[in-house]
Order: C-alpha cells, then sequence, then structure tokens
C-alpha cells in the first residue's frame, strides 16, 4: 500500500511540475496565434472577466499527459484509442480556440473522437444491472456510449465560466477516483495510470488558472471531460447500476447545472446550445459573492459529493445514502430560491444583469 501511495505522489508531482512549467510557453503560443479570450458582454456571451487572457491551458494540460503516458503508462489497444481520440478532440479544440466555429462542427469532431474509443478501443457501455433487473444494450451500447462521452465533454466545457472552476472541479473528481481506487486494490490499472497522470496534469494548469488567472482552458477543455468519461467507462464500469453513477455523482454539480441550463432554456424556449448568464456560478455572483469565494463555495460542493461517493463505496453505504439525500435537499432549496431554472427570483435575476452591466 505504502509503495502504491508513493508511485501515485511520483506521478502527480512530475506531470504537475511539468505541466506548471510548460504553461508560460502555452500563453506565449497562444497570443502568437491568436487564441485569446476577449472579453465579450453582449447577448450570446457570458464573459466576466476585464481583460484579454489567453487560451490553450487545456492543451497544456494535454502535453502534461502525453509525458505522464511516455514516463508510466503501458501500450495497449484501449491506451492507444486514447491517445488518438485525446489528439482529434484537442485539435477540434484548437481550431475553435483561434477562430470559433460552429456547433455542429465541434459536436462532429467529438464524435470522431468518441468513436475511436469505441470502435478501436472497444471501450463500451454494454450493460447495466439495477433493482433486480438487467439490461443488456446490444448493438445500442455503440451510441449510447459515443453520447455518453460527448456529453462528459460538454459537461465540463459548460462549467468553465470562473476562473479555476474546471481545472479544480476536474482535480476533485480525480483525486476521489484515486482514493477510491486505492481501498479497491486497483493501483498499476490503466485508469489508475490515467487518474494520477490527469491529477498532476491538471493541478499544474490550476496553478496558473486559479484567480485572477493567467491563463484559460478554452475550448480545449473538453478534453478534460473526455478523459473524465474514459475513467468512467473503464475499471469503474460494472454491471451494477451503482457502479457506473458513483464516478458520476463526484460531478453531481456540474451534472446538475447543465440539467438546469437544458431545462431553462426549453422553458423559455431557447436552443440547448445557447449561451446565457442562469448557471450557478452566476447565481452565486449575483449574491454579492466574489469570483474567489463563489469557486470556493462550487468546490465545497463537489468535495461533499466526493465525500458522499467515497462513503457509499468503501466505508458505509448507507452514510454515502444519507449525505446524497442532504446534498440534494441543499440543491433543491437553490433551486426554488435562485432563478437557476427559472425567473422565480426577480431580484436575484436583476442583481446578475446589474453586476454584468458593471463588468461591460
Amino acid at each position: 500500500m505504502r509503495n502504491d501511495v508513493l508511485d501515485a505522489v511520483k506521478i502527480v508531482a512530475i506531470t504537475f511540475l511539468f505541466t506548471a512549467v510548460i504553461m508560460p510557453i502555452m500563453k506565449k503560443i497562444a497570443i502568437h496565434i491568436g487564441a485569446v479570450d476577449i472579453p465579450r458582454n453582449s447577448e450570446g456571451h457570458r464573459h466576466i472577466h476585464k481583460k484579454t487572457t489567453p487560451k490553450l491551458g487545456a492543451l497544456g494540460i494535454y502535453l502534461g499527459f502525453l509525458f505522464g503516458y511516455m514516463l508510466f503508462g503501458q501500450q495497449s489497444i484501449q491506451m492507444n484509442s486514447i491517445l488518438i481520440g485525446s489528439f482529434l478532440m484537442i485539435l477540434t479544440g484548437i481550431i475553435d480556440d483561434i477562430k470559433d466555429i460552429r456547433a455542429y462542427q465541434k459536436m462532429l469532431g467529438q464524435l470522431a473522437a468518441a468513436a475511436v474509443i469505441v470502435f478501436y478501443g472497444g471501450i463500451l457501455l454494454n450493460n447495466i444491472t439495477a433493482f433486480g433487473f438487467s439490461i443488456d444494450f446490444g448493438i445500442w451500447a455503440y451510441p449510447l456510449t459515443m453520447l455518453f462521452i460527448v456529453a462528459c465533454c460538454n459537461i465540463i466545457n459548460l462549467i468553465d465560466g470562473l476562473d479555476g472552476l474546471s481545472g479544480g472541479v476536474c482535480s476533485i473528481f480525480y483525486l476521489t477516483i484515486g482514493i477510491i481506487g486505492f481501498y479497491q486494490a486497483r493501483s498499476g490499472s490503466l485508469v489508475m495510470i490515467l487518474t494520477f497522470i490527469m491529477l498532476g496534469s491538471t493541478l499544474g494548469f490550476l496553478l496558473h488558472n486559479f484567480y485572477p488567472a493567467k491563463i484559460f482552458a478554452g475550448d480545449c477543455a473538453t478534453f478534460m471531460g473526455f478523459i473524465i468519461a474514459i475513467i468512467t467507462l473503464l475499471e469503474f464500469k460494472g454491471p451494477a447500476l451503482t457502479s457506473f453513477f458513483v464516478p458520476l455523482l463526484i460531478l453531481g454539480i456540474p451534472i446538475l447545472d447543465t440539467f438546469f441550463a437544458i431545462i431553462r432554456r426549453l422553458l423559455k424556449r431557447q436552443p440547448i446550445f445557447s449561451a446565457d448568464k442562469q448557471h450557478l456560478h452566476h447565481q452565486l455572483l449575483g449574491m454579492n459573492f466574489s469570483q474567489r469565494t463563489t469557486v470556493l463555495i462550487i468546490y465545497g460542493m463537489n468535495i461533499l459529493f466526493a465525500t458522499a461517493s467515497i462513503l457509499y463505496t468503501i466505508k458505509d453505504p448507507t452514510l454515502g445514502k444519507i449525505l446524497y439525500i442532504i446534498i440534494f435537499i441543499i440543491v433543491l432549496w437553490f433551486v426554488l430560491h435562485t432563478s437557476i431554472i427559472s425567473d422565480k427570483n426577480p431580484k436575484l435575476t436583476k442583481k446578475i444583469k446589474n453586476k454584468f452591466k458593471r463588468n461591460k
């Protein structure tokens, strides 16, 4: 156990240092090729920052991932598919970071990356057992798995709205999966190697991305969601429904935020991919929390989900369920007292709009 911990610390430390060191180079490259985020607060934009900031931070995470793989990874068909799929995901993100492309074009790139994982890597969600019933997806496993991968990519991309938010949320996910993996004796497996490589690389990025950010992840942030999907589909996927959904519950906050955004836009008869200023972090900003405090609050909420997942998986399932219920009651209260789904709180909606006006 001790040697396994030391190996994990070594992987995290080396990839952290590598990514932290190359991030200033990513900033220079981003500025040179025009991959910068210019503050815009017009309709369809939800920018909060006030100065032009280089993107491609997630490209730095990707390079840290490649560096970690070269040192600690093991070659296999599955790993080859992850490398190819990751490249397609990053390439799509870089193109979009340099010059905005249409939503369907980004989706095509993401689907291509997902297809490599499914058809070449053979990483599939084949079946799920729940409440005594077993569902075998058969041929539908292919499109369902691709849809799952694309959904994870966009969930992380959508929450990337404040300095340090997406990087911190993903780091909490990787750390939680690592802790669960140790207790389930998964050390040295592909999923654990991926987890610790990504933890170190993401923390190296977070060093430069936490408020006030010197670099953004950009649309390459989909890469972080891509690897999260892979990790969930690998050894943490089992025949039981809970073994598949427990890793996802670690991402409870970004998943719920995306779900609320879809409901909100459907109620307003808006395209579900349209941008707005009613996300979770916008609600907290409207409550007069600072950017730093807002991010820390969301970290705390994610840590609660992560703690519940750890308790449920390795300690006390009943205690884990109780904590999940408490968290969802808190979330329900938040929904009923904010405008995250509908404008039930016009005062808060007005505060959010006024806050953005001041940031113009």
